[in-house]
């Protein structure tokens, strides 16, 4: 299985963080040197680690952020 190469392009916020120090969080990542995505998903502390997530691009983000929005 071919290794997967990504890129942490900016930090946006932390969601949440575990007992054992990993922590949910919201990224700009390039993944395999695509355009960055909006990224969420669990790091291990140094962020060598990751749980799975899921990947927005920007109109998806934007959907997610009307949908929020829709039930505060």
């Amino acid at each position: 299985m071919a290794e997967i190469k990504f890129e942490i392009k900016e930090t946006i916020g932390v969601l949440s963080e575990s007992a054992k120090g990993w922590s949910k969080e919201l990224n700009l990542v390039s993944w395999n040197d695509a355009a960055p995505k909006y990224d969420i998903r669990e790091w291990s502390p140094d962020h060598l680690k990751m749980g799975k997530g899921v990947t927005l691009t920007n109109e998806e983000l934007e959907k997610l952020r009307d949908v929020l929005k829709s039930i505060t």
